[in-house]
């Protein structure tokens, strides 16, 4: 099969979602690791319509890419001005860019409602804008904006408009499903009547909007795009653009095509997880291919059949990508899932041994009380170890005091914790503030322990999550807190369950510091 090329447009659409707002540096940083992986274009932005892509366009000309072309976005021109007029056009050139990538009108609809000027001169402006770019940028992709929706308005002036960028000469035409509103059994057809309208080289950018936007644009390669424009994770306004996280790997392991550099596939699921640090969000852990959950298996028939065959219940080896099998362990395990769990951990247990059947049966109990070791592995591993009597006995805890005080009604409560711990005979007794009553406790315990065990200093952390178990009680509920702690090395994840707040928080922290310890000591 062929090559598909790829077009990121992470750094302009991408920014359009809520909560994300990439700064100058982190859009050059961005671009840089696309090109590592082998994007063959990446849009830098609008340079026509705010200062921050101007700038992106200045500092990306100081980088050295090996592979990747930058890509500048803007419009056709205005009505009733020529583009050596037009502010947008000119700034497309002086970005200097590899590509640029201009949108034009493919509705009826929208050039009478939005540009309010006739269909004919709607397709003069979209060729005009072309040629123009054609003679001064080396290479021009037109997006076809609203062309599935066009086309099922009125598809003989939808196909005039891509004809008029094709009597252009431009090097690709993407058609765009900029509602995603399309399904995928629409393709065919749309895609055959404009294969037979044009020659030029067909590319697809879709939106996510009916949840298809993977779909489509598989759909539009299998009936013959070359070009797929996405976002890295989905990102884009609404509900999203297409994911290349998805894309990418559905195209070179399921449909033959090459689409990234040699061996950067593997890498995947690392440059996703970079995106979501620098756009400063949760990963999904629900994502397809890379996401935490997308090869954990909790039931213990599923289990029991990947450690014969992981292609049972998995559809590709995940190390093609990057990601990793997990077991995931519950009430609903088997022994299976506990001995797998354990072989995970680095841990030898045999399936005959009574221990492991005691260990299912405390998952069990504890589950019932409230407890969740998925997110907490941690944890388990330390049942695990205490099961076996194989963990170290670190530390005691004997006493714990929070205190919040309220001293003026403008000002948050100050919070104060206490903590009396005892390492081999010896009492550590501490005091620490806090920003609130569990950061409060989490630094007097690092402070009382951090003289015994000093790399506990190392120990950071990442997330706490409260989950109130069931919400009919009230605030007489049963807690659960689950905690995400890392050093520089690594991350883990702990779990407390209690009706107090407070202590379910203190038994997440106190795993977290245990097995800290413990990982060190291996």
């Amino acid at each position: 099969m062929g090559r598909i090329l790829l077009y990121d447009t992470t750094l302009r659409d991408g920014t359009q979602a809520e909560d994300i707002s990439f700064q100058v540096e982190d859009k050059v940083r961005i671009a840089k690791r696309l090109d590592e992986l082998g994007i063959d274009y990446i849009e830098g932005g609008w340079p026509g319509s705010n200062p921050k892509d101007i700038t992106f366009f200045h500092a990306i000309q100081n980088e050295t890419l090996n592979h990747s072309k930058i890509a500048a976005f803007g419009s056709t021109r205005r009505a009733r001005i020529t583009p050596a007029e037009d502010n947008n056009i000119q700034m497309l050139i002086e970005a200097k860019p590899d590509t640029v990538t201009i949108f034009g009108k493919t509705w009826d609809f929208h050039v009478r409602e939005a540009l309010r000027i006739s269909l004919e001169e709607n397709l003069d402006l979209i060729n005009d804008s072309l040629v123009y770019l054609k003679e001064r940028v080396a290479e021009v992709i037109y997006d076809a904006e609203h062309f599935f929706d066009g086309y099922k308005a009125d598809p003989d002036y939808a196909l005039k408009t891509l004809r008029a960028a094709a009597d252009a000469n431009v090097d690709c035409i993407v058609l765009c499903d900029t509602n995603g509103g399309t399904l995928p059994h629409e393709f065919p057809a749309i895609m055959e009547a404009v294969q037979k309208a044009v020659s030029i080289p067909i590319g697809i950018h879709a939106h996510n909007d009916s949840e298809c936007a993977v779909a489509n644009s598989l759909m539009a390669v299998n009936c013959g795009a070359v070009h797929v424009q996405g976002t890295m994770n989905g990102f884009g306004e609404r509900c999203g653009n297409a994911d290349l996280c998805s894309i990418i790997p559905s195209l070179s392991l399921k449909m033959g095509h090459e689409c990234l550099l040699e061996g950067k596939l593997e890498t995947l699921r690392s440059t996703s997880r970079y995106f979501y640090e620098v756009a400063n969000l949760s990963p999904n852990k629900h994502q397809a291919y890379i996401g935490n959950s997308a090869f954990a298996h909790k039931g213990g028939v599923h289990v029991s059949a990947i450690q014969r065959h992981p292609e049972t219940y998995e559809h590709i080896r995940p190390e093609l990508v990057g990601n990793h099998t997990r077991v995931l362990v519950s009430d609903l395990s088997g022994r299976s899932n506990i001995l797998a769990k354990a072989e995970e951990c680095g841990i030898e247990l045999d399936g005959k041994d009574p221990v492991t059947l005691e260990i299912l049966e405390n998952i069990k109990e504890m589950e019932n009380q409230g407890f969740q070791f998925e997110g907490a592995e941690a944890s388990f591993e330390l049942l695990m170890l205490k099961s076996m009597g194989k963990l170290k006995h670190y530390f005691d805890v004997t006493a714990f005091r929070v205190i919040d005080t309220l001293r003026e009604n403008d000002q948050e409560p100050v919070s104060e914790a206490t903590v009396k711990v005892t390492v081999g005979g010896t009492v550590e007794h501490t005091a620490a503030d806090g920003n609130g009553p569990v950061n409060a406790l989490d630094s007097a315990m690092r402070k009382a322990l951090v003289s015994f065990y000093p790399q506990i200093a190392n120990v950071k952390l990442l997330d706490y999550k409260v989950r109130v178990l069931p919400a009919s009680q009230g605030t007489d509920s049963v807690i659960r807190v689950l905690v995400e702690s890392g050093d520089k090395d690594s991350r883990w994840g702990t779990v407390g369950v209690s009706s107090n707040v407070i202590d379910a928080s203190y038994q997440a922290l106190a795993d977290s510091l245990i097995y800290k310890l413990y990982k060190d000591n291996q």
